[in-house]
């Protein structure tokens, strides 16, 4: 990973006058990006092995993440480096610059977390070799879990990028991979713990495509471990009311399986207290999954007061 330090337009930070710091809002988004890379898929042509993303899905996406206006996007299906690096010109051209991103690297070599933003990195560690036993043996959490810290007016901010087994299977012992999403669900949530310690005075996000409902044992377990709060999951739903951020158009199914679920330490600063689902322009044409996203309200820390002058004798 490399990024070039450059200066973010943080277009969308607000400073102002709070107990005598300042304070920042600070919008983080997810989204499944569906296929950005060659994949086996329908064409006006028919059926096509190794395809890319269409050009007028790809023109939809952009619109879409630029209605978005997210500070950080976490991304998810997103083909290898040179797919990234083409999204990334594509959207500067168009006006919407992200200086600085990073590519996971996992078991999965065809569809890769990723990550976008508008202010600089902190840290970015992959975390590529978590691994959970599964039936008689053990396995790689497919695409492993992208964690990366930023800069805040609230100190540090560290963001946890996941993207959970499908629910494809070619084992009839584990009906849809539910077992799978769990076990890797397990991995995160027990790496996640190691990296933050204290959830309760750590501020962090843990966003992605779970594939699985909020009532799953995969999401559950993502929540907490044991009597331990690891994160909340934030409700969301776009401006209808309606939550459902996956259209499944074999079946025509809605469900909403991408979530954004924050820390404990971080609950407070959640605007209006829920995340968003976006339904703007060029999502029904970008990607078979809808982005969700959370503005952060951050105040920076009071100043300690300065002590009063001693009295000369």
């Amino acid at each position: 990973m490399s990024s070039r330090e450059i200066r973010s337009d943080d277009w969308r930070r607000v400073d102002s006058v709070v107990f005598g710091g300042r304070a920042e809002t600070l919008t983080i988004a997810t989204y499944n990006v569906e296929n950005y890379g060659p994949a086996n898929r329908m064409t006006e042509a028919g059926y096509r092995q190794e395809y890319p993303k269409p050009e007028a899905e790809k023109r939809a996406l952009r619109a879409v993440i630029k209605g978005l206006k997210a500070d950080v996007l976490v991304l998810q299906e997103m083909g290898g480096q040179p797919y990234l690096d083409e999204l990334r010109r594509d959207l500067k051209a168009e006006g919407t610059d992200y200086p600085f991103a990073v590519l996971m690297n996992g078991a999965d070599a065809d569809r890769h977390v990723a990550l976008l933003s508008k202010r600089p990195f902190k840290s970015v560690v992959p975390q590529a070799d978590l691994e959970f036993v599964y039936f008689s043996g053990k396995e790689r959490v497919k695409r492993g879990l992208l964690e990366v810290t930023i800069g805040t007016v609230a100190d540090d901010l560290t963001i946890f990028g996941v993207h959970l087994k499908s629910r494809f299977t070619d084992r009839p012992d584990d009906p849809m991979s539910a077992q799978r999403r769990i076990g890797e669900a397990v991995a995160v949530r027990d790496r996640v713990l190691e990296r933050v310690a204290d959830p309760a005075r750590v501020r962090f996000l843990i966003l992605g495509d779970c594939n699985d409902t909020k009532d799953s044992k995969a999401v559950q377990r993502l929540m907490r471990r044991g009597k331990t709060q690891v994160a909340e999951l934030l409700a969301a739903a776009d401006l209808r009311g309606e939550s459902w951020t996956h259209a499944y158009r074999k079946e025509d199914s809605y469900s909403r399986v991408d979530h954004i679920l924050v820390s404990p330490a971080l609950r407070t600063a959640v605007q209006d207290g829920v995340a968003h689902i976006y339904d703007g322009p060029g999502v029904k044409e970008a990607s078979d999954h809808r982005p969700v996203a959370v503005t952060l309200e951050l105040a920076g820390r009071q100043p300690s007061a300065a002590p009063p002058p001693r009295e000369r004798p």
